[in-house]
């Protein structure tokens, strides 16, 4: 198939579709995690839904998406309560208290799973694709449910962006001037669970916090501005989504979800590298044109001290 064909063809159009549109989403939603310093809850949000997706299976007996949607997005949101609950009832920090839950609910998650292997149901075939994600088993329902929630969790960080922005970079200010802080961390790790379960059909419990943090942090490199820096987040999220599905669509047999998240490490590095004011190549220049004018300072004093003598 070459690369022309590939656009050609209605079920990888949809594919595609809804993996740039999680992208661009995961992009958005991921900076304020980034901005917030809790780039590791959505490492633990992500594997915390496996457990979810799990029982849902068990207790519904099919493989329904919309029932695994829900299961995971349970488990989530008793994930984030559960972090809030160990770091303000004891003196474990977040970082410690997110590791903790990240563990054991991917452990339950693992055995569940385990379990439903060795079952006698005939159903389970294929459930082990959470892990890591199977994009090419997505339908147009999954696709509607995609773009319908990625485009919801768009226009949620439009109409909160004063709110988010306040309390990404002053919560003591956000709170001062009468912002129910608590309400809107709360909700934006709401988000967060959602923009993890949207995913995990594509990309896997996995690599879904991969697709979250890395379009952020790409984008923090080039930017100051907060609302440039979403919409390039925005814009290298969905830029990776539709790359990696176009790779895995043109090379047979390569999953769609790691190289995906590859795409947006590519990006990364590219940022890395590149950025004008952050990347490794301007300052690189920077601190040759400062030793070119140390270097010229100290001729110059040289040849001043040589004159008057």
């Amino acid at each position: 198939m070459n690369i022309f064909q590939v656009f050609q063809d209605p079920n990888t159009q949809w594919i595609l579709f809804g993996s740039v549109l999680l992208g661009i989403s995961s992009g958005v939603i991921g900076c304020f995690a980034y901005l917030r310093k809790q780039t590791l809850m959505g490492d633990a949000l992500s594997h915390a839904a496996l457990p979810g997706v799990c029982l849902a299976f068990i207790l519904t007996g099919t493989k329904s998406i919309f029932f695994f949607l829900i299961g995971a997005m349970i488990a989530g949101i008793l994930a984030t309560m559960s972090i809030s609950f160990i770091t303000r009832y004891s003196r474990i920090k977040q970082d410690s208290a997110l590791g903790i839950i990240l563990t054991v609910f991917f452990g339950i998650g693992i055995v569940l799973l385990t379990q439903i292997q060795h079952s006698a149901s005939g159903n389970q075939s294929g459930l082990d694709k959470f892990l890591f994600g199977q994009a090419a088993s997505m339908v147009h329902s999954d696709v509607y449910t995609m773009a319908g929630i990625s485009l919801f969790l768009i226009g949620v960080s439009i109409v909160f962006f004063k709110e988010f922005k306040l309390l990404s970079f002053d919560p003591g200010f956000a709170k001062g001037i009468g912002l129910p802080t608590m309400i809107l961390d709360q909700f934006i790790m709401l988000l967060l669970v959602i923009a993890v379960v949207i995913g995990i059909q594509a990309v896997g419990v996995v690599l879904m916090a991969a697709l979250l943090i890395t379009p952020a942090v790409s984008a923090r490199y080039w930017t100051e501005k907060l609302h440039v820096m979403i919409i390039l987040a925005g814009l290298f999220g969905g830029t990776s989504g539709l790359i990696g599905t176009i790779i895995s669509t043109w090379a047979n047999n390569l999953p769609t979800g790691p190289l995906i998240v590859l795409s947006a490490t590519s990006i990364f590095v590219v940022s890395i590298v590149l950025a004008p004011s952050r990347g490794v190549l301007a300052k690189a220049m920077r601190q040759k044109r400062a030793k070119t004018e140390i270097l010229n300072q100290q001729q110059l004093k040289q040849a001043i001290k040589d004159g008057n003598a």
